[in-house]
């Protein structure tokens, strides 16, 4: 199937588990406490954001002519080869960094992406603050939260996140928009989803960046803002 063909069947897929989880036909039959209809009576469904760390340009390409403009890229370098001359034809295009950040590379990350998913410890909170400073971009950011509390993945503990976000934000001034989690690979995602979803919640205005190509349609039900797919709307890369 094309990109486009993808884009829409995530998007119903999304739809038709929201749906069915409230026994629902349509989207005026799911529960105001769901907070997923708008005020217009729409169905709030996460943004895409089409991860295309080794994807060819083709497809690249393919999928900027199906409409998407929000993309996701794991590492620095590979990202500007992607995205240094396309960004400056697409004045929409809003690049998500959404891998590990070293220090190292985080001139270049300020200067190419819109958005960081993955603030995970003070140095790094210190030194993307420092960048944004000197080039004048102050850029939207999401801590990353080791929600299973995995000794392989990066990102703050769950019970470091208030101490964690409050230096980001009161000693910092970072733009914290919200929180991103990558779930155990052997355990029901939904189960992690939703202890994202309470940590946010108790925040108030916290985002959600959560999902991926095996389980965006558990994050969407789980109240995500952004989910992060890669194979299933470009393809296997």
């Amino acid at each position: 199937m094309s990109i486009a063909e993808n884009y829409q069947n995530i998007e119903h897929e999304m739809k038709r588990a929201i749906l069915h989880f409230y026994c629902a036909d349509k989207v005026s039959d799911i529960p105001d406490y769901a907070g997923l209809v708008d005020a217009g009576g729409a169905l709030k469904l996460p943004q895409i954001i089409a991860v295309s760390k080794q994807q060819s340009g083709a497809r690249i390409d393919e999928a900027l002519a199906a409409g998407l403009r929000h993309f996701g890229e794991n590492k620095v370098q590979e990202a500007q080869k992607h995205w240094a001359e396309r960004k400056a034809k697409h004045d929409d295009l809003v690049l998500h960094l959404i891998g590990p950040l070293q220090s190292n590379k985080v001139k270049d990350a300020v200067a190419l992406f819109d958005v960081i998913h993955s603030v995970d410890r003070e140095k790094i909170a210190r030194v993307l603050k420092a960048e944004m400073d000197a080039q004048g971009r102050q850029l939207p950011c999401y801590i990353q939260v080791n929600i299973g509390e995995e000794e392989q993945k990066s990102g703050v503990l769950p019970h470091e996140l208030d101490d964690f976000l409050a230096f980001c934000r009161n000693d910092l001034s970072l733009d914290i928009k919200g929180l991103m989690c990558i779930p155990p690979v052997d355990e029901p995602a939904g189960i992690y989803f939703s202890l994202l979803k309470k940590m946010a919640d108790a925040h108030d205005d916290l985002a959600l960046s959560m999902g991926m190509s095996s389980d965006y349609a558990e994050a969407a039900l789980c109240g995500a803002d952004f989910v992060r797919i890669g194979t299933a709307l470009l393809g296997e890369r």
